[in-house]
């Protein structure tokens, strides 16, 4: 049969460049910078219309690497990394979910893009900067990224949106459809998963969803099922070769249980399983042996000549007792016990006399025999031991190690004509990924397969369409939005529209969509929205944006709102009112002014 065997590719990605600023980004409107702050991957680049500027300029893991103690400027971050696996330990991540928390990362990767952009000047970054965040995301997480970017780095302009939300409204116009759109999204990214629906084109946060299950649980859900099946490639079965075996060779099921089926025939296992082969070095059989080799060798003897000196004297008490039993047979004869004598030599299963006179003489020069070997073996081992302080050991290597006087070994030797099994190094060192290719992603659907407690992806999906009218379903399952790095299993669009046939009713009309790019397009919708809606514009097209004067005037957590951003609810801060005095007292013009104050705001 012709087997699939693939080679782990262990890419290593070259360091980022750092760009010189771009002639078009240095005219008098400032071009805004796009940044894409995923859990798994950052994206930037400019938001300009000429064609350098079509795809992100930088693409990096969202991982810093930073010894504790360590400064700055000795830090490590994403493609400066050139193997993730000896640094495990020391990743870190701005990230906790979905949500940035640790904003000392996060000024490190904001340094990171700004310099590799080509940013020189140390005072502030002029340029408006258009940054994703996570759906309904919390108050207190804008307010402190706005505290960095205003504060810290001095940006004009920042404007705040959602990865689902840029990438969805990015599709609906490829495919010409027209304002406002409704829909609903179904992204699955690194940390998490989430519905999102889309109603007369605005986020409809109240019925947002979050699946806790994504990429990274189905990474170490496959690193443990493959360390479980091959305990001896423990360190060679990497969270970095696993994610490249969920990219390159997983695919979702449309109908996991039957496909398990088609996996019990052995001809589909042959066929459909990949053998994935770890590196290995294959010993050069032959030549002249080392001088490792050698002194193994002489240590090997010494042992198997220890093993069969205690054989000997094992061997000498046994024949000793045994021969001190006939004696003491043979001295009842001698003393006039002749019954005890016979009913001894019934024991003994003897006959007669001169049997037993028999057996006695050949114990005794088996037992002088015995006493001469060991001590024939004693001086030999001096010999020895002094020979190999003189001289290698060339041609005793080749002497027979096991004493002729024990031929019952326990392992024999085989004979030259018997045919000796091949072992084969290189299928040792391979991986048999069967099962393992549709199982990870399934824990989308199904997170019980991980002892997870809680609802998949298409489940949360039908708990949400409850909460709406029929009429108002129909026009959600309309369009169906995949977008995310997780969606790009093969199948992925298939499952979704099998699990929709058989949550909605008969003959109920929807339609799926998977994004162009599902892991890039949420960067392409966000500067294809930079472009339409310039800060220096008029009215609505510089609506959206958060200047540095709004972000002093209102604080740090106020989100000017647009079609892909969140929805801003401030918070409302009860004030409590001070305790009046017992004692009565004459009413100052400052009581008065605060009541009329309160009355006008009551």
């Amino acid at each position: 049969p012709v087997y699939q065997i693939f080679s782990f590719q262990d890419s290593k990605y070259p360091p980022d460049p750092i760009y010189e600023l771009p002639a078009q980004c240095l005219a008098s409107t400032p071009v805004p910078i796009v940044i894409d702050n995923g859990s798994f991957q950052t994206r930037a680049g400019w938001a300009a219309a000429a064609a350098e500027f079509d795809s992100p300029r930088l693409v990096f893991r969202s991982v810093a690497a930073r010894s504790r103690g360590a400064a700055r400027s000795e830090t490590q971050i994403g493609n400066d990394i050139p193997n993730l696996e000896p640094l495990r330990w020391l990743l870190k991540n701005q990230f906790d979910r979905n949500v940035v928390v640790n904003f000392e990362i996060q000024e490190l990767m904001l340094d990171y893009i700004f310099t590799h952009l080509g940013i020189t000047s140390e005072a502030r970054v002029a340029h408006p900067v258009v940054l994703t965040e996570a759906p309904c995301n919390p108050l207190h997480c804008r307010q402190m990224m706005s505290e960095l970017l205003f504060e810290c780095y001095g940006v004009p302009h920042v404007s705040y949106g959602v990865d689902s939300l840029y990438s969805f409204f990015r599709s609906d116009a490829q495919r010409g459809e027209q304002p406002p759109q409704t829909g609903v999204i179904l992204s699955s990214g690194y940390s998490c998963s989430h519905v999102l629906p889309v109603v007369n084109g605005r986020l409809d946060a109240v019925n947002c969803k979050r699946v806790n299950v994504a990429g990274s649980q189905a990474a170490s859900y496959l690193q443990r099922l493959l360390q479980l099946k091959y305990p001896g490639h423990l360190a060679a079965i990497t969270l970095s070769r696993v994610e490249e075996l969920l990219h390159e060779h997983s695919y979702t099921a449309v109908v996991f249980v039957k496909e398990l089926e088609k996996w019990r025939s052995p001809e589909f296992y042959e066929r459909e399983v990949h053998r994935m082969q770890l590196p290995f070095s294959a010993k050069v059989a032959g030549g002249s042996a080392g001088a490792e080799e050698r002194q193994e060798r002489r240590a090997q003897q010494r042992r198997l000549q220890e093993i069969n000196a205690r054989r000997r004297e094992e061997k000498l008490l046994q024949d000793q007792e045994k021969l001190d039993g006939l004696v003491a047979v043979q001295e009842l004869l001698e003393d006039g016990l002749v019954d005890q004598f016979h009913k001894s030599l019934v024991e003994l299963n003897m006959d007669s006399a001169e049997e037993l006179q028999s057996y006695i003489h050949k114990l005794q020069v088996a037992v002088e025999q015995g006493r001469q070997k060991l001590l024939q073996s004693d001086a030999a081992e001096g010999k020895t031991e002094a020979s190999e302080l003189e001289q290698p050991m060339d041609e005793g290597d080749r002497a027979p190690l096991v004493d002729a006087d024990f031929p019952e070994d326990p392992l024999p030797e085989k004979s030259a004509s018997m045919a000796q099994p091949v072992f084969h190094v290189a299928e040792y060192h391979q991986l048999f990924i069967g099962t393992e290719r549709l199982r990870c992603p399934e824990i989308l659907f199904q997170p019980s397969l991980t002892g997870e407690d809680q609802m998949g992806l298409m489940e949360t999906l039908e708990y949400v369409l409850a909460r709406y009218t029929p009429e108002q379903q129909e026009a959600l399952v309309s369009n169906v939005f995949l977008t995310g790095g997780n969606m790009q299993y093969p199948g992925m669009k298939e499952r979704v529209e099998k699990e929709l046939l058989a949550m909605r009713p008969f003959q109920s009309p929807f339609k799926v969509t998977l994004a162009s790019r599902p892991a890039l397009d949420a960067w392409f919708g966000a500067r294809d929205w930079a472009l339409e809606h310039l800060p220096t514009g008029e009215g609505a097209a510089a609506q959206g944006w958060i200047s540095r004067q709004e972000y002093e005037e209102k604080g740090g957590e106020y989100l000017s709102e647009h079609r892909a951003s969140n929805v801003f609810i401030p918070m409302k801060i009860t004030k409590v009112a001070p305790a009046r005095s017992t004692e009565p007292s004459a009413p100052t013009v400052s009581s008065a002014v605060a009541s009329v104050t309160m009355a006008t705001s009551a």
